[in-house]
């Protein structure tokens, strides 16, 4: 067997002699200003030599070589050459660019590699790959002159896990599987899309600054957004919802539906099932014949699995229930791996509502009392300003230690009528904390210090979160009102009247802050994100009417954030120091700022959301209550009253599990796992260092499972006061934890003001996320 291969084929069929010295080449190419840990250059003949060990036979193709150097580079990626990551990158780049210009017959060049930009849509368009709306909106001109914009060199922004997740799942491919589009083609349509609605004086300039900030991976759309923005395919932009389930057949049915049709759609899905009634509880006066909602919960874990999502995935929903309903003790179990099977929901994801009072009772050793709220609205005959029916589940604490809910609940407990169950509140806690360590859920929803927050309490109340725990928006069941039979020229048809609640749909988009605050580009950034969030509510289309309704109403987006870890390892901060909890304080305020001042601007220039009468933007409450008395926050407070605020809700961040990857950066908000990591492929392993790690970021890498947890608490804390909605905060716990210690992190978690925790993770578990909501 020869040493070195004779030919090479290329693409077009045509044969060259394999010449060592265009191997060379290319090798200095994808290498150039590469260094290891300790700021040498990488060596390049170690690289040739890995290659040419796979080109032992006679022929080869220019694919498979590419493929050997990409596989190469590989495997000397280490802690201390990290950086084999962005040649293995370079590598695969190389071949992707060939695919494409031999897909869509151009030629491919080194300083051009990027084909025609209007031939790519008009092509697509008439493949009913892209929506028309890009010729629509955009004539030839413009569209050659965004070309223009594209700038070919942000591809060696990517690593290799980022690139590849890019590619596999998000780039347009034909129907035959053959990609079509490239990587900076796919944030330029992204930006034609979410801008061909605005005005056309402005068109081009807002699509060309949507396109900066993706293309310099300052930010990221969510993963609904990023696959599906510009496409023909009918998938939504949104990334999740949330529906509060009617105490109603009818209503307990069509929620199912309609998760059923948002999950076909991608979409995570939380539900909060606290309105319905509990097993026992009687149904038209017929005692002891309701099932509870351990029942409905497996019809929904049974649609979870059967309506993937796109055809991709199964969905992915959440439950939530009140700590205070008569199902919580077998709504805690749902998850473990004993007991009776039919009393198990093994692919829902379930968390657990919690108010301060019952915090307290858990610190103070008390007796808990569970009711079921079908019962507790026909005895205590509460009722609001319309004379509906109110439960328990309808009133929070408006201050620490004191309020509404902890009074009706008092009223609850010294009623003799109203049936309960009586627990001791620890032991309920120490149900919660082994489903944790068993599972890593149930989440945590502090549910009083969320209603306190709320920025819409005048118009609702926030009964439970989303998939990932940082969604906080007001809630309401959709009730139906009525069903009649109608005939109207001969035809008869089933009139159904509904009466829509507030549906919540999340949409979200998050800033990288290793790279966004290091070229201080925050206040150039926020004004473009936050106009591409509202702007997805205009052109989204959402089957459920009553999230399109809702979303209408108040037009809430969620900025998110990730990078945290990699930009306190730049700015050489440590984790666990008093010096990050300062810093988070200071950023994040600064974050809020630029996205409330956005919204500000935004309502001048378009109005304000339909319900910001009798808000606490409108009242100033929400800048008195987080301490926001500067001149510029009293300024801005002013303007808000003057002319409003576009968006009900601004801030919410996300855990961003798959677009920090493709950025090349840390998850979230939070601590790394491990100084290298391995992404799992078909037939080999990658390893993934931790971004920019070398001998100055290397002591300020702590991994997640060292960090004390309670310095991660006191950030999260610092934070909250910024985040209108909140946080996928995890806590990390080895699985040797002592149960006193675990309730010692809740107990501080609550206490810190953080609204919610999102998964105890443990190096026992291993935890399926949806996706989309880890975007």
């Amino acid at each position: 067997m020869s040493a070195t291969p004779l030919k090479v084929t290329k693409p077009n069929n045509r044969e060259l002699a394999f010449d060592v010295n265009r191997i060379q080449a290319f090798a200095e190419r994808i290498m150039a200003d590469l260094k290891d840990s300790q700021g040498e250059p990488l060596n390049i003949q170690r690289l040739i030599r890995g290659v040419l060990s796979k080109l032992r036979y006679k022929e080869v193709t220019a694919d498979e070589i590419t493929n050997a150097f990409t596989m190469s580079a590989l495997e000397l990626i280490s802690k201390e050459e990290p950086n084999w990551k962005f040649a293995a990158a370079r590598s695969f780049l190389t071949s992707l660019y060939k695919k494409a210009a031999f897909n869509r017959n151009y030629k491919s060049y080194t300083d051009k590699p990027y084909g025609s930009f209007y031939s790519l849509i008009t092509t697509l368009v008439e493949k009913k790959l892209f929506r028309k709306e890009l010729l629509e909106a955009y004539t030839k001109e413009e569209i050659e002159e965004l070309e223009a914009t594209i700038a070919p060199e942000r591809d060696l922004l990517f690593d290799y896990i980022g690139l590849m997740t890019l590619n596999e799942r998000y780039l347009t491919s034909d129907y035959d599987g053959k990609v079509m589009e490239l990587p900076q083609e796919r944030y330029m349509i992204i930006s034609m899309f979410l801008m061909h609605q605005e005005p056309a004086e402005k068109r081009i300039e807002l699509v060309k600054e949507s396109y900066w900030a993706m293309s310099n991976l300052y930010m990221t759309v969510a993963t609904p957004t990023l696959s599906n923005a510009g496409k023909a395919s009918g998938g939504q932009l949104s990334s999740c919802f949330i529906d509060t389930v009617d105490d109603s057949l009818e209503g307990i049915f069509d929620s199912n539906t309609d998760v059923a049709r948002l999950s076909k759609m991608g979409g995570g899905i939380g539900v909060y099932l606290g309105k319905v009634r509990s097993r026992g509880s009687d149904i038209r006066g017929h005692k002891n014949t309701s099932s509870g909602v351990i029942p409905w919960i497996r019809q929904l874990n049974n649609t979870a699995v059967s309506v993937d999502q796109l055809g991709t995935r199964k969905g992915a929903v959440a439950v939530y229930l009140d700590v205070f309903h008569k199902d919580i003790l077998s709504f805690l179990d749902l998850k473990l791996n004993n007991g009776d099977e039919r009393m198990r929901a093994h692919d829902i994801f379930h968390a657990v509502c919690l108010p301060d009072l019952f915090m307290e009772a858990v610190r103070e050793r008390e007796e808990w009392h569970l009711f079921c709220p079908h019962e507790v609205k026909s005895i205590m005959g509460w009722t609001d300003e319309k004379g509906r029916k109110l439960g328990l589940e309808d009133f929070y604490d408006e201050k620490l230690g004191s309020g509404a809910f902890r009074e009706k609940y008092a009223e609850a407990v010294a009623n003799p009528l109203l049936p309960r169950i009586t627990v001791q509140a620890i032991d309920v806690m120490k149900r919660i904390m082994k489903s944790q360590l068993e599972t890593g859920t149930p989440f945590m929803f502090y549910r009083d210090t969320v209603n306190r927050t709320n920025p819409n309490k005048a118009h609702g109340m926030i009964y439970s979160s989303n998939l990932c725990t940082e969604i906080m928006q007001n809630q309401s069941p959709t009730v139906v009102e009525s069903e009649e039979l109608v005939t109207k020229d001969g035809e008869t048809r089933i009139i159904i009247t509904k009466i829509p609640g507030d549906f919540v749909v999340c949409n979200l988009n998050s800033i990288n802050l290793s790279r966004a605050v290091p070229d201080n580009v925050l206040e150039r950034l926020v004004p473009i994100q936050i106009r591409m969030l509202d702007n997805v509510i205009d052109i989204n289309n959402i089957e459920v009417l009553q999230a399109q309704h809702t979303n209408n109403q108040y037009r809430a987006v969620g900025l998110g954030t990730f990078g945290l870890h990699h930009l306190l390892a730049l700015l050489k901060i440590r984790w666990e120091s008093d010096a990050a909890v300062d810093y988070n304080d200071k950023l994040y305020e600064k974050i809020n700022f630029l996205a409330i001042k956005t919204s500000m601007d935004l309502a001048k220039e378009k109005g304000a959301y339909p319900k910001f009468e009798g808000s606490e933007w409108q009242n100033g409450n929400y800048f008195t209550d987080r301490g926001y008395n500067s001149t510029e926050w009293a300024e801005l407070a002013g303007e808000i009253r003057k002319y409003g605020i576009r968006n009900a809700n601004l801030i919410a961040i996300a855990p961003n599990g798959t677009t920090s990857i493709i950025a090349g950066s840390t998850a979230t908000i939070d601590p790394i796992y491990e100084l290298v990591s391995y992404e799992e492929k078909t037939t080999y392993k990658v390893a993934n260092p931790a971004p920019d790690l070398n001998n100055d970021t290397l002591w300020y890498y702590k991994t997640a499972f060292l960090i004390d947890q309670h310095a991660s608490i006191k950030m999260a804390g610092a934070r909250s006061r910024h985040i209108d909605q909140a946080q996928s905060f995890n806590l990390y716990v080895t699985p040797d934890i002592k149960a006193s210690d675990l309730l010692d992190l809740h107990m501080a978690v609550w206490e810190n003001g953080i609204k919610t925790s999102y998964y105890l993770r443990s190096r026992a578990l291993t935890i399926e996320e949806c996706e989309n909501c880890a975007s």
